[in-house]
């Protein structure tokens, strides 16, 4: 277990004497003024004990943590590198919802900081920090200037927006995609552009008011009171208020007299007592923050989904659905499967005739598309009755890799087509395939959205994908699938997930051997397409490639 913080024994800080004059003398020209803030906030980190000061590093005490944590930190984001498993079974719905952890206590009390160490112990992917700050309501005007002379109260259950709280974790949990307000403390106002958050194994919601909200409260699965020193609460406060947010020496105090101690006395430390763990001297009891890292992978344990085990299963002898379109196999399109199957073709004559064949399948499944009556007038002054697309747009969404080679046919057929991208692949350890990444452009669900894979074998990756356009509030019926080849065991898995998605191709094979190949197939398609090296057959690395 790791060795107590520094802290803890750290004699407690008086609170910072007041100055005479700080922040009230208006002859003081205003840069000198800010001057003085941004020294005495330099002054205030003085007043702060140590943390772990004097201590080894903290060791992880999960045997599961045996590495790094899958993070890359930059100055702006912190990107995690590892996939977000399955958070849905082989039916396409959500079996379990993430894991909601809420962080209350007071002000300046260190709940975001506890929360960055839960998230870094945690050591797995995708999980969401979501902060209760960005839900303050919108000011009026008079409020406005109310709050301009440190008049408003920030500290009251009134000041949040607790519908779109409630809102917005209901739909986090369920996996859903969401839009979160940005509040700017400088204005007192929302930004514009709000961010949004999506794939929540776990989420850590985290304000001064978490527990303050019957309804909120039911959504959380682990409640945590970080309980910290009220002097290192005021210090912590002047500190970030001036650095941070634009405050005056004054102002910060005089607001944390009228508003910030009286709203803690009655409305956030009662909440103590709902906590199922509180957290003495917040950041720096680290042995408690370890506690609840082992309880959250205990639950995360229980959580875990096998979705590509049942897709080999499940579904197979059944007819093929009628929601499967393959296109009519001419002599051409025959002779061009010919060649990209023949392990002898070059890789020009592998891609030159792939794309003939992407082609004649985007310009197959545009078809499909809802089309209504329309009347044109020709050069010639007379009516022509013809059709016209009867939807709002088209987005094209590829799976990467192999799916961006199906972007310029799409591009070539549709003018202004938008492009998403999705990168799914399969874990070498658990063979579940892994969401890594995905940009998608803004309101897709008001669109027509044609998801592209060259090849579905199992139909696991190509499940991930959809379930990702329906978590982002893509309707079912307005998603079309379209793969160059597909195997029989991929149609039906994903045709009995989600019978209304629109599956397109070119040509559907039998059957899939033990690493997930499709029998006849056509090989790995994006290293004969790209020519990367290909693995050799039966390796663990070739296993790991396949993101059928």
């Amino acid at each position: 277990m790791a060795a107590p913080p520094a802290s803890a024994n750290a004699p407690r800080s008086s609170p910072p004497p007041p100055v005479a004059g700080d922040g009230t003398d208006r002859t003081v020209a205003k840069s000198e003024a800010a001057c003085e803030d941004r020294s005495s906030a330099e002054a205030l980190d003085r007043l702060l004990p140590p943390v772990g000061t004097g201590h080894s590093p903290r060791k992880r005490t999960t045997s599961q943590c045996k590495s790094e944590p899958p993070l890359l930190r930059t100055s702006k984001r912190t990107i995690y590198t590892a996939g977000r498993p399955p958070w849905y079974n082989e039916h396409g719905t959500q079996s379990k919802e993430a894991f909601a952890i809420g962080l209350g206590g007071g002000s300046a009390s260190g709940k975001t900081t506890v929360a960055r160490m839960i998230i870094e112990a945690l050591d797995v992917p995708w999980v969401v920090l979501l902060s209760m700050d960005s839900f303050y309501k919108v000011l009026t005007q008079q409020q406005q200037e109310q709050a301009a002379l440190h008049n408003y109260n920030f500290d009251h259950p009134d000041a949040f927006d607790f519908d779109l709280i409630v809102s917005t974790l209901q739909k986090l949990k369920q996996g859903k995609s969401v839009k979160v307000p940005v509040y700017d403390f400088t204005t007192h106002s929302r930004k514009k552009d709000w961010k949004t958050l999506y794939g929540a194994n776990v989420i850590i919601f985290e304000g001064i008011m978490a527990f303050a909200d019957k309804t909120l409260l039911e959504l959380l699965d682990m409640k945590i009171f970080v309980d910290t020193d009220s002097d290192i609460r005021l210090v912590r406060r002047l500190r970030r208020d001036i650095s941070e947010r634009g405050r005056d020496i004054a102002g910060v105090i005089k607001q944390y007299n009228k508003f910030v101690k009286p709203a803690f006395d009655q409305y956030i430390q009662p909440t103590m007592r709902l906590a199922d763990i509180v957290v003495p001297r917040g950041s720096g009891n680290t042995v408690a923050i370890d506690l609840i890292v082992q309880h959250v992978h205990s639950q995360l344990e229980e959580r875990e989904l096998s979705v590509r085990a049942a897709l080999a299963s499940a579904h197979q002898c059944h007819p093929l659905p009628r929601t499967l379109s393959v296109l009519k196999s001419t002599p051409q399109v025959r002779g061009m499967h010919t060649i990209i199957r023949d392990k002898e073709t070059s890789r020009d004559e592998f891609i030159f005739y792939s794309k003939r064949l992407m082609r004649l399948l985007i310009e197959h499944a545009l078809s499909f598309l809802p089309f209504q009556d329309c009347v044109v007038q020709t050069p010639q002054g007379q009516d022509y009755a013809g059709k016209c697309y009867a939807g709002k747009q088209i987005t094209g969404v590829s799976i990467l890799r192999a799916g961006e080679t199906m972007e310029p046919a799409l591009r070539a057929v549709c003018k202004d087509v938008r492009i998403g991208t999705i990168l799914i692949q399969t874990n070498q350890l658990t063979g579940e395939p892994e969401l890594h990444y995905l940009r998608l452009p803004k309101d897709i669900s008001d669109d027509h959205v044609i998801l592209m894979d060259c090849t579905v074998s199992t139909g696991a990756a190509a499940m991930m994908a959809v379930r990702v356009l329906l978590d982002h509030d893509v309707p079912e019926d307005k998603i079309f699938l379209l793969s160059l080849l597909m195997a029989e065991m991929g149609v039906h898995s994903v045709a009995y997930a989600f019978p209304r998605v629109r599956i397109i191709t070119t040509a559907v094979d039998k059957r899939v051997n033990d690493l997930f190949r499709i029998i006849p197939g056509i090989g790995n398609f994006g290293d004969r397409y790209f020519g990367t090296d290909a693995i050799p057959e039966g390796s663990d690395e070739e296993e790991a490639a396949s993101m059928g």
